[in-house]
């Protein structure tokens, strides 16, 4: 079962290390308040009846909303709760399969790189692996993330 973890810094990362975040539902209030915010109202995301013609038979979570909550996963972790530094970007990100509302998903982390920075000794560089599935066990997010995590200096 997943569980909050201490909050690392640079030096308690280790290239191999895993880590599962807990699960959350995913409801009509995450599609509403995520077109609200990001201001994207595309019909496929909002409109029943519509999105109800179309290939996926119902609405599907914005790919972005999926994105936010694959990072929102990392931080409830609590692995860089009060050590992140500065979040970098990702090398990749992949979407193979949506969200609908009602899915329970999750996501699983294994630390896939940890680099010190040449002139700076107050952060360090750590890449996570990221891959989150459904209740069913399907891959909807796939992707590193690149973060700057303090040192404990």
């Amino acid at each position: 079962m997943a569980y909050s973890y201490e909050p690392h810094h640079f030096e308690d990362f280790e290239p191999g290390q895993e880590f599962v975040s807990v699960g959350r539902t995913v409801t009509e209030s995450d599609f509403v308040m995520h077109s609200a915010l990001s201001g994207d109202w595309t019909e496929l995301h909002t409109n029943k009846e519509y999105a109800a013609e179309q290939d996926f038979d119902e609405r599907i979570a914005h790919g972005p909303m999926t994105f936010v909550h694959a990072t929102g996963f990392v931080y409830r972790t609590g692995i860089v709760e009060r050590t992140a530094y500065a979040f970098l970007g990702m090398n990749y990100m992949d979407l193979p399969e949506p969200v609908h509302i009602g899915d329970t998903i999750s996501l699983e982390i294994v630390v896939d790189e940890k680099t010190e920075i040449g002139d700076r000794d107050d952060v360090g560089l750590v890449v996570l692996d990221t891959e989150m599935t459904n209740q069913d066990g399907t891959v909807v997010f796939q992707g590193d993330m690149k973060f700057l995590i303090k040192t404990k200096q």
